[in-house]
C-alpha cells in the first residue's frame, strides 16, 4: 500500500528534529546564562515528540525504521512525515535510554523486545516493539488509550439484535461477561482490536462484580483500577519470568477470572482450558479469521491422534469465539469501525464440532442468529445499511460478496446440504 506524508506544522518539526538530530552544544555566554539546574523543567525523553504527534493526530501506530523518515498509521494507511531519515545512531539514543536493562537485554539476545511505554504522568500508553532486521533497528508501537472504553463506545454491537431487545435485556457481549467459567476466545489478525475489547469485557465484570481477575500479559496495555472486582496484572519478563511459569501459577491465586494472552502453542491452550474445567472464566486470543477456522487453528496445536479428545474439550468449556476486524468509518468522529462474527457455542455447534462437520458451522451461525450470534457477511450488511461503513470496502472484505450483494437488495442465501 502507498503511503502518504504528513507535514507536522513548523514548531513540531523543530521539535521533532531535535529528536533525530540533537542541537549543537550552546556557547559560554548561553550557558552562563542559563538557570541552575535545580530550577530547570525537567525535560522528557527525546522519543516523546514522536509519540506525542501520534497522539496529536490520532494515529494508532508509530512506525521507525533505519532509512526512512518517521511514520504513522492514520485510519489504517501509514503516512511519512516530513523529515529527514533516521540513522541508526537515532534509533539507539531515542530507546537504549528509556529502555529497562531486562528489555535491553531480550533485544540483544533475541534480535526484538515488546515492552509498554508510558507518556507523561500516564497521559498515553504505546504497546512498542523493538527489533533488528538487516541488522538496523525499527520500531512499531501501538497507541492504547488509557481509558477503557465500554462497548457502545467501541461500537461492539449487532444492529439487528438491538431492534429486538428487550429494554434492559443484556447484549451478547454482556451475557458473555455473566458467564461463571468457560473459555471465550477473541479471534482476528494482528490490530484487529481484540485486546481492546477483552479490556472492555473485563472492564465490564470489574464494575460489576466482587470477584478476582488475574491477567497474563505482554506486555500490559489497559492499567486497571479496581472497582468492586480484584485486578492483578503480571506482565511478563518483570512480575513472572515467563509463560509456562505465570500459567503454573495463576490457578493458584483464587482467581474468578483470568486473561491467558495469546493461544500460541499447546501448553497455553491446555493450560486455559484446565482453568476453564477448573471453574474459572478464561479469557484468550487467537489468530484466526472465523469461528470454523478458529478449531482448526487450535486442532494444528496437536497431533492428529489427539484431535478427537481436544474436540471433547472444546464442546465442554468453550462458550463463544468472537471474531472482528476494523474498518474504515463512515461518520464524522469515528476512525474505524468493528466488524464481527459471534459464534456462541450452542448444542447445534456442539454437534458439528463432534461430528467434526465444521464447514457447516458459518450455517449454523446464520441459523441462530436469534440466539445472539452472526457472521462476517451478515454484520456487514448491517453495519452498510444503518450508515457506519461504505458499501464498497464492505464488499471488498467480505467473504462472500455476492451472498453479500444479495444480502443488500434483501435476499438473503443459506448453503444446501446442512443438517437440521
Amino acid at each position: 500500500m502507498a503511503t502518504e506524508a504528513v507535514a507536522p506544522s513548523a514548531t513540531e518539526a523543530a521539535a521533532a528534529f531535535s529528536v533525530v538530530a540533537a542541537p549543537p552544544s550552546p556557547g559560554p555566554e548561553a550557558e552562563a546564562s542559563a538557570p541552575p539546574p535545580a530550577e530547570a523543567k525537567k525535560a522528557e525523553p527525546e522519543v516523546n515528540k514522536l509519540f506525542r504527534m501520534v497522539m496529536k493526530y490520532e494515529g494508532s501506530d508509530l512506525h521507525l525504521k533505519v532509512g526512512q523518515p518517521p511514520m504513522m498509521r492514520l485510519r489504517g494507511v501509514i503516512r511519512r512525515m516530513e523529515m529527514r531519515p533516521l540513522t541508526q545512531e537515532d534509533m539507539e539514543r531515542l530507546f537504549f535510554s528509556v529502555m529497562k536493562e531486562h528489555y535491553l537485554k531480550i533485544l540483544r539476545d533475541t534480535g526484538g523486545a515488546d515492552f509498554a511505554y508510558i507518556i507523561g504522568d500516564d497521559e498515553c500508553r504505546f504497546r512498542v516493539n523493538l527489533f533488528y532486521q538487516r541488522g538496523k533497528l525499527s520500531c512499531v508501537a501501538r497507541r492504547v488509550s488509557n481509558k477503557i472504553p465500554s462497548f457502545e463506545r467501541l461500537g461492539l454491537c449487532i444492529p439487528d439484535h438491538d431492534k429486538i431487545r428487550k429494554p434492559g435485556e443484556p447484549s451478547v457481549f454482556e451475557r458473555l461477561c455473566m458467564l461463571d467459567q468457560g473459555l471465550i476466545l477473541l479471534a482476528g489478525v494482528t490490530g484487529s482490536g481484540k485486546s481492546t475489547t477483552i479490556a472492555a469485557m473485563l472492564d465490564y465484570i470489574n464494575e460489576r462484580e466482587p470477584v478476582n481477575i488475574v491477567t497474563l500479559e505482554d506486555p500490559i496495555e489497559y492499567v486497571f483500577t479496581d472497582k468492586k472486582a480484584i485486578i492483578h496484572q503480571r506482565e511478563i519478563g518483570l512480575d513472572v519470568l515467563n509463560w509456562q511459569i505465570g500459567l503454573k501459577h495463576v490457578v493458584r491465586e483464587d482467581p474468578d477470572v483470568i486473561l491467558v494472552g495469546e493461544m500460541r502453542d499447546r501448553d497455553t491452550f491446555e493450560a486455559a482450558i484446565n482453568a476453564a474445567e477448573t471453574g474459572h472464566l478464561v479469557f484468550g486470543t487467537i489468530h484466526a479469521s472465523s469461528g470454523p477456522s478458529t478449531i482448526g487453528r487450535i486442532l494444528d496445536l496437536f497431533p492428529a491422534d489427539m484431535h478427537h479428545a481436544i474436540r471433547q474439550a472444546m464442546v465442554f468449556n468453550l462458550k463463544a469465539v468472537i471474531c472482528q476486524k476494523l474498518l474504515p468509518a463512515l461518520k464524522p468522529g469515528k476512525g474505524r469501525v468493528p466488524t464481527l462474527e459471534v459464534m456462541l457455542v450452542n448444542p447445534i455447534i456442539k454437534e458439528l464440532m463432534i461430528k467434526e462437520e465444521d464447514k457447516k458451522i458459518a450455517d449454523a451461525i446464520r441459523i441462530c442468529a436469534q440466539e445472539g450470534m452472526v457472521d462476517f457477511n451478515d454484520h456487514l450488511r448491517q453495519l452498510v445499511e444503518n450508515g457506519e461503513i461504505d458499501r464498497a470496502v464492505a464488499l471488498e472484505v467480505a467473504p462472500n460478496p455476492e451472498a453479500l450483494k444479495m444480502a443488500l437488495k434483501g435476499i438473503k442465501v443459506m448453503q444446501a446440504g446442512f443438517v437440521s
